[in-house]
Parts: C-alpha cells; sequence; structure tokens
C-alpha cells in the first residue's frame, strides 16, 4: 500500500492496532529504529524502558497519532520511505520490522530488507515478524504476487515461508526463526493464525557497504 493509502487508514480508523506489543528484550541507552512505526505503540515502552527510540513510517497521519496519543516527541519520529532510510551505516543496535516488511511487493521487499541491514551496527541485530503463508488470510485477496495478497481494503500483504525469511538478509547470521501459531474461531469454525519471528545478526566484522546520506528528520 502506498503512503497515501495508510494515510487514509490511519486518517478515518485513528490507531489501527490494539493492545500490546510483543517486544525483544532490549538494553538501557540501546540505539532503536522501529520501521514502519505506525501510531507508535512499540516506541512507549521502548521510551519507558530507556531505549533511544526512533520511529520512522511513510504515513504522516501515523505520526501524528505517534505525537498525539503515544507522547512520541517530534525527535524520535521520521517520515520517510523503508526502502531508503535517511541514516548513516550502522546507526542502529537493534532494527524492529514487526509486520511492515510484508506490505510491499518483491522489489521493496529487497530494498527494505538491505536498507535495515545497513543502519544496523555491526554486531546489532534485526528483529523482523511477518504473517506466515499457513495463515489463515494467505489464501484471501487478489493474488498479484506468488504469495503477495491485496485485499479489498487496499491492503497488500505477502505471506512468507521460513525459507524466504532467511533470504531476505544473505549476509547475516539467523538467530532464531520460529513460527508462532494460535487458534482463531470465525464464524463458528476453528481456523489458524501463522506468523515468523526472527532475530539476524550483524557479524562484527561485516562492512555492509552502502550509501551515508546523513539524517534528515522530516516527521
Amino acid at each position: 500500500m502506498s503512503a497515501g493509502g495508510w494515510d487514509a487508514h490511519y486518517r478515518v480508523r485513528g490507531r489501527l492496532y490494539r493492545g500490546e506489543v510483543r517486544l525483544p528484550p532490549v538494553s538501557r541507552g540501546a540505539r532503536v529504529l522501529d520501521i514502519g512505526c505506525g501510531d507508535g505503540r512499540a516506541l512507549d515502552p521502548l521510551s519507558r524502558g530507556g531505549c533511544s527510540a526512533v520511529g520512522l513510517d511513510s504515513s504522516r497521519a501515523a505520526l501524528t497519532l505517534c505525537r498525539t496519543q503515544c507522547r512520541c516527541t517530534p525527535q524520535q519520529l521520521v517520515l520517510a520511505d523503508a526502502g531508503c532510510l535517511p541514516f548513516h551505516d550502522g546507526s542502529f543496535d537493534l532494527v524492529l520490522m514487526l509486520h511492515v516488511i510484508g506490505h510491499g511487493y518483491y522489489s521493496e521487499r529487497s530494498a527494505i530488507a538491505s536498507e535495515a541491514a545497513r543502519v544496523t551496527v555491526p554486531g546489532g541485530r534485526i528483529h523482523l515478524r511477518v504473517f506466515s503463508s499457513e495463515d489463515l488470510r494467505a489464501r484471501s485477496g487478489e493474488l498479484v504476487e506468488e504469495g503477495t495478497r491485496l485485499r479489498k481494503d487496499g491492503l497488500l500483504t505477502h505471506y512468507f515461508s521460513e525459507e524466504e525469511v532467511i533470504r531476505l538478509f544473505p549476509r547475516m547470521e539467523a538467530v532464531s526463526l520460529e513460527t508462532v501459531r494460535w487458534p482463531l474461531r470465525v464464524r463458528g469454525a476453528l481456523m489458524m493464525r501463522a506468523e515468523i519471528e526472527a532475530v539476524f545478526e550483524r557479524s562484527a566484522d561485516d562492512p555492509i557497504p552502502g550509501r551515508d546520506p546523513g539524517i534528515n528528520h522530516n516527521g
């Protein structure tokens, strides 16, 4: 979905996701980037935990919600495309990608993964969460690419296999990889939700090449 499409969703529906977000353990003082931060539900607990957290999203309406509902400061928020991050190489100890990379076509997913790896410090980690090809929604909506569906609400979602997740970061080590499944009753029938959660680590001696454009806060 384009930034304009997300803007429309956030303007009409407000906060799209409810409840607490599951976050990995993070050390106090760690520099954390939340790519596709949406309405900011991860930024508040990260900041309370003593992290230096930055939220990035392509939707201006989402960042407005971050400021008004999650007590995020303007300095924490960046308006930008996840496929072209406005940060120096190796800027962050931890990069969060929670259900964001799946909302793009193959070429977009590849660019986002490459950029996430670039801005992760050597020895740092990427925490990824995506929907699995086992998920009940993986066969609903218009098929626009292999494994990628466009739903009636305009939401584009790719449903990953574990092998696809591994291929996103060919130069990083997969520290953990797990398909998480939970039942959901739909119209009386028991269906299965499924997502893949993975942690990748950039080698301490792997200087991933990339551009070094500086930093530009536009939130």
